[in-house]
């Protein structure tokens, strides 16, 4: 067999068997009501993810299969709460190639140059000259950039997947175009440039060779930090390049959009958003990120009469959501 065949997960079926590779997301073991141990984790490839669970698992296993973020796995589809569940006889942890990865990680559907060409005119067309030259510094480093056009928003809760870190900037700063006339007190290059800067550091915060997961760096110093100690640098190589130095407020208001765009401390934050620009960064990310999570978690493009109403609990929203349009019909189940 191919060490890399499977179902695609969209095509998952009640009372299928399912035996192939896939990449794991958030592998960890759980004790059942009865003190038993059993593993837990969401499967994924290129076309979506599932709930797998494996009720007799021995805890001590744990490391070897989420050592390379891909397993091999059989088992049969369940239904459970209204979704698909994969009951698994079988898993292993597997070695899987750099040419592989197409398959079993899910993949922005939009075009990705696109999405860099529209992000980098929108900076350009910033009005301060300092602000462009920052820019530039940023945009002209080939390895931050090649990252930044790959890199996933998160491991598995918005924009999961390759590319999500540019689909969402792109998103967010075309949202931002679109409402700043309505604000005109605002500084359109402090809200773009902040932007696009809040989450770069998730470029060294991630990686995503091995399935989404935290580097080192992404442990111990975070995209905040990271982000914030670029800007310092950043600016620096800005003026010495273009002989246009920013003033130390600008940067300073910028960094503070970087540590601050988590809105809250308990989510993050290091500061509360305390200019006009950062609350509007920090309540745009927050909106975008969570309309993306909301409109992926009910899957109307999926929804059939023989679906559940309600999703499971989605944690990042701290709740059950409602899956229907209640103005569209719903397709009749498959038979």
């Amino acid at each position: 067999m191919n060490p890399i065949s499977h179902v695609n997960i969209r095509d998952l079926k009640v009372g299928g068997f399912v035996d192939g590779v896939y990449s794991l997301v958030n592998p960890q073991t759980a004790v059942t009501r009865g003190g038993k141990c059993y593993f837990k984790s969401l499967l994924r490839d290129a076309t979506g993810e599932v709930a797998a669970r494996k009720w007799t698992f021995d805890e001590s296993a744990l490391s070897e299969v989420g050592a390379t973020g891909y397993a091999k796995v059989s088992g049969r589809v369940e239904l459970y709460n209204g979704q698909n569940q994969i009951v698994l006889d079988q898993i292993e942890g597997v070695q899987v190639n750099a040419s592989d990865l197409a398959s079993l990680l899910p993949t922005t559907h939009k075009d990705i140059d696109a999405m860099f060409r529209e992000v980098s005119a929108a900076l350009h067309s910033m009005t301060n000259p300092g602000m462009r030259a920052l820019a530039d510094a940023y945009l002209n480093d080939e390895a931050m950039m090649a990252a930044f056009r790959h890199a996933p928003a998160a491991t598995n809760v918005h924009h999961a997947w390759i590319g999500g870190l540019l689909e969402h900037t792109n998103q967010l700063i075309n949202l931002a175009d679109r409402m700043l006339p309505l604000y005109p007190q605002l500084n359109r290059d402090i809200v773009l440039l902040g932007l696009f800067l809040h989450d770069l550091g998730k470029t060294v915060e991630l990686e995503w060779e091995k399935g989404f997961n935290y580097t080192m760096d992404g442990q111990l110093v975070g995209h905040l930090v990271r982000g914030a100690i670029w800007l310092q640098l950043k600016a620096a190589m800005a003026a010495r390049t273009s002989g246009i130095r920013l003033p130390s407020e600008a940067i300073t208001v910028l960094q503070h959009i970087v540590i601050s765009h988590h809105g809250l401390l308990e989510h993050g934050a290091a500061k509360l958003p305390s200019t006009p620009e950062a609350v509007f960064v920090a309540m745009l990310d927050n909106l975008e990120a969570k309309t993306t999570v909301a409109i992926r978690a009910v899957a109307r493009e999926r929804l059939h009469a023989g679906n559940a109403d309600f999703t499971e609990r989605v944690w990042s929203l701290d709740t059950r959501m409602y899956r229907p349009d209640p103005l569209i019909p719903r397709e009749p189940a498959s038979p």
